[in-house]
């Protein structure tokens, strides 16, 4: 069946825009030679200053380049997939060399070790259950200086803070760090923004005090809450769960899992990515986050625009969202139909309501919306269904998001945090395009 992707698609895959451009250049059959393809795999060799052995997996569109490049994926890869996509008839399917047997088979059974081997669920040793009583004792500790500083904050209200230098909240998130409690130190760092930022920031600054007092309590009746809700108050806090334990703990699901969207963050001093997807029988919202240093490339690409058969762990919670790709099934399609959203605004905040009664420190939600216009009015962009309501859209320029709609009703997916929409994606007309 070939590579169903559109350039499109392939490119939203490129590290950065010098790595699209730099694909885009490759995408020639001049470039190759031993290209092919087979249900499993696609493959060639690519001239530069070197001979360079190019490997793609289909159902997985990991790829693999003997290349040098530290970004993923690196000009060549893309530069395949490119060619493979524009012009088939120069990746002609027949039998893989040699060097693409014994990787397929390599990945085969790294996979089939993955799937047998069970993670254990022996007791923790007394050393392990010492540190884990250690670290509770430390958090305790830090936050009931918590408490004591969010009283002082209330007490002296909340116009003393306009006026305070930086120094004054990280000394509060550096505490929170030596009592091992990360979640809440990042937390702190988000609330410094707060002030003054905005003609409305006593509000926001209220609500986000609110919260962490919220999780502050919780924590403080921890063993009084459902085993789920525990879960979100450590991971929150600043537990971590290892892979091999979320593949224990938490929920599996199989479905058509669509590739909406990504979001980038710059946090202290990582970058964190969002890849949004919705399961098309489920209904699921799905986030997987990956991480990377400034300046460097995340570990794995995906393709936007496309569905796939896929397997994903869900990180255990009372509203679980973040989750990790366990397998991926057949090949990547492109999204033609239309988005299995909400139809109204009102029905989007239903489900937003629905999911902070369960897990009420949620931040970000997946925003479907079916047959939307984007309009600007007031000196703000915003996208309005099909009974007047409006949401507003971040802070931008979305003339691209107008032109794809012509000003006509589209599918939109974005990623709402309470207060804007950031537009991730937009299907017109059949097409995917990313915003």
């Amino acid at each position: 069946m070939g590579i169903q992707l559109t350039t499109e698609q392939v490119l939203t895959m490129a590290p950065d825009t010098s790595s699209a451009s730099a694909g885009k250049k490759l995408g020639n059959a001049q470039h190759w030679k031993n290209t092919g393809q087979s249900p499993a795999a696609l493959w060639g060799e690519c001239q530069g200053s070197a001979l360079y052995q190019v490997r793609i997996d289909l159902s997985s569109l990991v790829l693999q380049c003997s290349c040098p490049s530290r970004k993923q994926p690196c000009k060549h890869g893309l530069g395949l997939l490119l060619l493979a996509t524009t012009s088939p008839s120069d990746v002609p399917e027949t039998d893989p060399p040699d060097w693409i047997v014994s990787w397929v088979a390599k990945r085969a059974a790294a996979s089939q070790r993955k799937e047998t081997v069970k993670p254990t669920s022996a007791p923790p040793s007394a050393a392990q259950v010492k540190t884990a009583e250690k670290r509770m004792a430390q958090v305790t500790q830090g936050i009931e200086r918590l408490d004591l500083w969010l009283n002082d904050l209330i007490r002296n209200g909340l116009g003393s803070v306009e006026t305070r230098p930086a120094k004054f909240w990280e000394e509060q998130a550096k505490q929170m760090v030596d009592a091992q409690a990360p979640g809440i130190a990042s937390s702190i760092r988000r609330i410094a923004t707060i002030p003054n930022a905005s003609p409305d920031w006593p509000e926001r600054l209220l609500g986000q005090l609110g919260q962490l007092t919220l999780l502050s309590q919780a924590f403080h009746h921890l063993n009084q809450l459902a085993a789920p809700l525990q879960d979100d108050v450590r991971q929150l806090i600043g537990w971590t769960l290892k892979e091999d334990e979320v593949t224990q703990r938490g929920e599996h699901v199989s479905d058509n899992w669509l590739f909406l969207g990504q979001s980038v963050e710059n946090g202290e001093r990582t970058l964190t990515q969002r890849t949004w997807l919705f399961g098309e029988t489920t209904h699921r919202c799905a986030q997987v986050l990956q991480f990377a240093l400034p300046g460097a490339s995340f570990e794995t690409s995906y393709p936007l625009g496309i569905w796939q058969r896929a397997d994903l762990v869900f990180w255990p919670g009372s509203y679980p969202q973040r989750a990790m790709i366990e397998n991926r099934h057949d090949k990547a399609l492109p999204i033609t139909d239309s988005l299995p959203g909400a139809t109204t605004i009102d029905e989007f905040f239903a489900s937003v309501a629905a999911a902070k009664a369960k897990q009420p420190w949620q931040e970000r939600f997946l925003c479907i919306l079916r047959s939307v216009i984007p309009i600007y009015t007031n000196n703000t962009w915003c996208i309005r269904d099909q009974h007047g309501q409006a949401l507003p859209l971040s802070y931008g320029t979305h003339w691209e998001f107008l032109t794809y709609s012509g000003g006509w009703p589209v599918d939109f997916a974005g990623q709402w945090d309470g207060e804007v929409v950031l537009p991730l994606c937009v299907l017109a007309e059949g097409n995917y395009h990313k915003l």
